[in-house]
């Protein structure tokens, strides 16, 4: 048994039982990736596959069992790798987040500066995409980090620390109507036109449910995946806009105004999440904490603890 073969499992269920895809993701051939599996089921004695002719067409039933034994053993391989580093090269490395367009743009880059001044031998990787995306880079090991609003926890795989709370605000071009100092409503916020973000992202979940609620149907007339477009047609006059407070900032957004919504819309808790079981370098953590002060060495280092089975669960 080899890591090689392993990884020809893992990779194999990753692309959809594609053997071009998983030959050229680990920079084999198709053949030598076949043999890999192969060569592991003859030394199990099972099947890990099911097979209709030369195509791999599932997992079987004994695959399914040493799947998760595979991806703890290439986990546990890459955390021994990561503590050897840690003691060889304890200021160099590579560092790969991942995270939302919002929280990319809005809330990362102090902790970047401030992290960057400390560690200036570390290079930073940055990846933007889904809460869905996000997940799935830390789950297959691509990411060492995921930051996002929504999804995060719902995932067993991964541990979801909350870093900090937020609350959406509306905003609008100088002048309109919902400027006028009259308390701002689900009901005046509706009759309008209105522009925010994509489901799924930066708590477009809490706005929707809001108005589901009140009985309402908001006219979102454009949907988007970062606060900068929300406001650039809110400001062209397409409609009002509805993003997260840090997301706007009156000296830099000066031609809108916001209006506080956080009595309309349910507050929202930005998360920070990590691979269950990974063990993080040194500066990973240094990361974490610069980010989000509350999330300490000791708080993270709990958090991914294996949970030990008291004596009357065992």
């Amino acid at each position: 048994m080899n890591f090689q073969q392993l990884r020809s499992v893992r990779e194999t269920v990753r692309r959809g039982f594609n053997l071009t895809e998983v030959a050229h993701a680990l920079h084999t051939s198709q053949p030598g990736v076949s043999r890999q599996i192969r060569e592991l089921e003859d030394e199990l004695q099972i099947e890990i596959f099911e097979r209709a002719g030369k195509r791999l067409t599932r997992l079987t039933e004994p695959g399914r069992m040493v799947l998760p034994i595979i991806e703890r053993i290439l986990l546990d391989a890459r955390n021994l790798h990561n503590v050897a580093q840690d003691f060889a090269e304890r200021q160099t490395g590579a560092l790969t987040i991942a995270a939302t367009h919002s929280q990319a743009r809005y809330a990362l880059p102090g902790a970047v500066n401030d992290f960057r001044a400390v560690y200036p031998g570390v290079t930073l990787n940055l990846h933007q995409g889904s809460p869905h995306q996000i997940a799935q880079l830390l789950i297959d090991g691509d990411a060492d980090i995921g930051i996002a609003t929504e999804a995060l926890a719902g995932y067993e795989q991964l541990v979801a620390l909350p870093c900090y709370r937020w609350t959406h605000v509306v905003i609008a071009p100088p002048g309109h109507e919902l400027l006028d100092g009259q308390p701002l409503t689900l009901e005046r916020l509706a009759r309008f036109p209105i522009v925010t973000y994509e489901p799924g992202f930066t708590g477009r979940s809490h706005i929707d449910a809001a108005f589901e609620r009140r009985d309402l149907k908001p006219h979102i007339v454009i949907s988007a995946m970062d606060a900068d477009v929300v406001k650039t047609y809110v400001a062209l006059g397409v409609g009002v806009g509805i993003v997260a407070g840090f997301a706007f900032d009156e000296h830099r957004d000066h031609e809108l105004r916001a209006i506080e919504a956080g009595h309309l819309f349910e507050i929202n808790t930005t998360r920070l999440a990590i691979r269950r079981g990974a063990m993080l370098r040194d500066y990973t953590l240094a990361f974490i904490e610069t980010f989000a002060p509350t999330l300490t060495r000791a708080v993270v280092n709990e958090a991914l603890a294996p949970v030990r089975e008291t004596p009357e669960e065992a």
